[in-house]
């Protein structure tokens, strides 16, 4: 089969053209083996996970999971994997940018059999471009990859000289590609942009484009926490620090179980439930348990429910950590059947995550419209199982980390037309001090990416999140 004819551009005049073709093995061969360049491993692991999320839609959380992960990114010592959880998260984070300089700097398309090497290019320029990688460690480990693999060989001249332009010119180009549009895939934008209007939406897809703070939920008190962790500390309670590269559980007060890591937004619906002490509290669908552990240390007699055996179990070690308890149920919500209904409830519902882009990228990438549909789907059968849960009189709060009102006002408007024994007990803007924009007039709970302003755009932000607060009439109307 005839090898495209497809080139770099070079540094100079757009009327020259690099000397690299992709044919034959192209461009120097590494020194050594591939399989024995120091640092291939994890570049190879990087582009093999890019491929997982954006061909086969996995999750990047469980391609990187230090136990159960991918058998390539188990087999790395901690530190490559680190790295390769850095290349991976910063590749989907900026993959329209990085796309659009890849094409700058091709003459015509790559093939569309390359997915391989698209996915190469993708690791070799998302260190050059955003990562504290040495540009030409960069190049050449991906110019080694290249030749290393029979699907690439022969373009490891391209990849050569595509990454060294990319090296030379990146700050043109991202001062070129700085719309931060391109980082948001077209159906994301279609439905933030309806949710939000253009103005909304691109303050949304300009935060996903940064790091995620670290936030944590103290057990006991909150300033003390970030005392100890040289943190600052938000109006409604949550510690906040930058995200640095020691490991979470090498933090102070880890071992002691002084706190957990938890958003912000995600502590804000357990907050919703007001006074708990002494209540008889159901918390569904409950890990990974941030919002069980703060109705416990509460005071609240916590039922936590979750359908998943790994994750319950893992709930349970939190939980031995932080010495808080509560009474732990393997259960389908839809099966679950308590002998008494409980005084709260609370569903933190299974959603399609687009309000936690900004620290799991690879959810624009593994989720789409129809999914979202048919979460919003499971959620109205979910949200009407845990209202008969209630007791009369009591209160049901209704969550998710989802960005798209149909899993959330639509969800809830929803159910409200079906069900005349519940009504909205409106959020109050004092019970979310520095986030007053966030409640609707409709007395929802709505945040997104781009609230919660703090010094640094870093410090800036908090994940997605709807909640709705219900009251259940005391007697049968």
């Amino acid at each position: 089969m005839e090898t495209p004819r497809t080139s770099a551009r070079s540094a100079g005049s757009p009327g020259r053209r690099s000397s690299a073709r992709p044919s034959g093995s192209g461009g120097r061969p590494p020194a050594d083996p591939p399989s024995e360049r120091p640092g291939i491993a994890s570049r190879r692991t990087a582009a093999r996970l890019l491929a997982a999320v954006v061909d086969a839609r996995t999750s990047a959380d469980g391609l990187t999971d230090r136990r159960h992960g991918h058998p390539d990114f188990l087999r790395l010592p901690p530190r490559d994997q680190g790295l390769v959880r850095a290349i991976l998260l910063s590749a989907l984070r900026r993959r329209g940018t990085i796309e659009a300089i890849l094409d700058e700097c091709l003459e015509r398309p790559l093939p569309a059999r390359a997915a391989h090497l698209r996915h190469v290019l993708h690791v070799g320029a998302a260190q050059i471009l955003f990562l504290d990688v040495p540009d030409s460690a960069a190049v050449d480990l991906a110019v080694a990859q290249a030749s290393g693999d029979p699907r690439s060989e022969r373009f490891a001249g391209l990849v050569n000289a595509i990454l060294r332009r990319v090296a030379r010119e990146k700050d043109a180009f991202l001062a070129q590609f700085d719309d931060p549009r391109l980082d948001c895939p077209p159906w994301l934008w279609a439905r933030l942009e309806a949710a939000y209007g253009e103005d909304g939406a691109r303050a949304i897809v300009a935060m996903h484009r940064l790091p995620a703070p670290l936030d944590f939920t103290a057990r006991g008190e909150p300033a003390a926490v970030a005392e100890a962790l040289q943190a600052s500390l938000l109006p409604f309670g949550t510690v906040r620090r930058a995200p640095g590269e020691e490991a979470v559980s090498d933090l102070p007060g880890f071992e002691a179980g002084d706190w957990w890591v938890q958003d912000a937004a995600a502590s804000l619906p357990a907050r919703l439930m007001g006074e708990v002490k002494g209540l008889r509290v159901a918390d569904l669908c409950a890990a990974p348990g941030g919002k069980t552990a703060q109705l416990a240390a509460s005071g609240a007699d916590v039922t936590a429910v979750e359908i998943s055996p790994s994750r319950l179990r893992r709930l349970k070690e939190n939980f031995a950590r932080l010495k808080l308890e509560a009474q732990f149920v393997g259960s389908d919500l839809m099966r679950f059947e308590p002998e008494t209904p409980f005084d709260a409830v609370l569903l933190d519902a299974p959603c399609s995550s687009t309000g936690t882009i900004r620290r799991h990228p690879d959810v624009a990438y593994t989720k789409d419209e129809t999914e979202l549909r048919k979460l919003a789907e499971v959620q109205a059968r979910l949200l009407a199982r845990a209202a008969d849960l209630v007791a009369p009189g009591g209160l049901l709060v209704f969550s998710n980390c989802s960005l798209d009102p149909i899993e959330g006002e639509e969800t809830v408007a929803a159910f409200l037309a079906s069900r005349t024994d519940y009504t909205v007990e409106p959020v109050r803007e004092e019970e979310v001090p520095g986030l007053g924009e966030a409640v609707s007039a409709s007395g929802f709970l709505r945040t997104t990416p781009a609230m919660l302003r703090r010094d640094t755009p870093e410090l800036s932000g908090l994940d997605g999140f709807f909640a709705a607060r219900l009251r259940r009439a005391a007697t049968a109307r």
